[in-house]
């Protein structure tokens, strides 16, 4: 699998460490913030991720991935 840096251009996912589901930060409470950070959706389809570039520029990239196929992109 490759993800595009925007930096770096097209790289192996083996540079990059997996931040998680794409969320939204607002929670109105504790049960909620809780959810948020450790219960992932992990639904099968595109989904939005953040990767952030470890053995490179040591950015955050946000990209698309279809969980079934691991296809980044589109």
């Amino acid at each position: 699998m490759l993800v595009t840096c925007p930096t770096c251009g097209r790289r192996p996912f083996t540079e990059f460490s997996f931040g998680g589901e794409l969320r939204d930060v607002a929670s109105p409470d504790t049960r909620s913030d809780f959810a948020r950070v450790y219960l992932h959706d992990n639904a099968a389809g595109p989904q939005q991720e953040r990767w952030f570039h470890l053995l490179g520029c040591r950015r955050w990239v946000t990209l698309t991935r279809h969980t079934a196929t691991n296809r980044v992109g589109g």
